[in-house]
């Protein structure tokens, strides 16, 4: 999938990761993934009740995370967050501990899966770090600021959402990241050799 290793320690991998942003391919197909994603999130499916929904657009960060890494993963992440609001902000104000959020998502996708196979414990453990870590105690931060019930109430809200969604954006992680892989999508669309 990828000509050299190298460690997310070394300056060389941030190089790397930096030198996307003058590849005209990969700002095309980040373009792709905002779009993607933002419609995506338009798009969620109620599982139970209103309170509980999935919505898929970390299908498509995470396959531009593993293609363009994670400095056009966290530019990618505050584009979605922004154009997203835009078009949908449901009349709230905008907030941007959220767009702190997606940023730190297309980060760790960026990290976990740059340069790497997408293997299933890979991913799992990239999810638990964005559900658990990001989703529900930075969101639980965000969400006692907005709205004031207390960071436990959405805290453990979040807790038993993100809970019940882990297997499922695990499952439909892995087998996107491998589909795309299998196709060659790094090497056909994104870096032309």
């Amino acid at each position: 999938m990828c000509e050299q290793k190298l460690s997310v320690f070394s300056a060389d991998y941030w190089r790397a990761a930096r030198r996307e942003l003058n590849n005209p391919r990969v700002l095309a197909f980040s373009g792709l993934v905002c779009a993607m994603a933002i419609v995506l999130e338009s798009l969620p499916i109620y599982l139970l009740g209103p309170s509980l929904k999935i919505y898929f657009s970390f299908l498509a960060v995470s396959l531009g995370c593993m293609c363009y890494g994670p400095v056009v993963g966290m530019m990618a992440g505050a584009i979605i967050d922004t154009v997203g609001f835009l078009l949908a902000g449901y009349g709230e104000p905008y907030f941007p501990g959220y767009l702190i959020t997606a940023m730190l998502s297309g980060l760790i996708y960026g990290v976990m899966l740059y340069r790497q196979k997408p293997t299933l414990p890979r991913i799992i453990v990239t999810r638990l770090i964005i559900n658990y870590g990001s989703n529900v105690l930075l969101g639980s931060v965000w969400k006692a600021m907005l709205y004031g019930k207390g960071y436990l109430y959405y805290f453990t809200s979040g807790l038993v959402k993100n809970t019940t969604m882990l297997p499922i954006e695990v499952f439909l992680t892995w087998v996107v990241l491998n589909a795309a892989v299998r196709q060659g999508l790094d090497r056909k669309f994104i870096h032309k050799r």
